[in-house]
């Protein structure tokens, strides 16, 4: 089991290592690379079924903020 220690504000967060290919990462980029909004680049990510870590690292942004992309973009539907 790969693992990763990230220095974060509360301290240190062990997280595991994606085990994603560079390959679907550098796709994943060239997919997004001319969108602007996080919510708009989460969407088109999602459909690659890849892992929050993945989408914050392609987007060069927290986990959380992938989660709380998503979740603004659920209640928008439900309107």
């Amino acid at each position: 089991e790969k693992s990763m220690n990230f220095s974060g504000r509360v301290g240190k967060l062990k997280i595991k290592a994606s085990e994603t290919s560079p390959e679907i990462l550098m796709l994943g980029y060239l997919c997004i690379k001319d969108t602007e909004s996080i919510s708009s680049k989460i969407n088109i990510l999602d459909r690659f079924g890849l892992a929050d870590i993945d989408i914050a690292t392609i987007c060069d942004c927290e986990i959380q903020s992938v989660r709380n992309a998503r979740q603004k973009v659920s209640k928008k539907a439900k309107r």
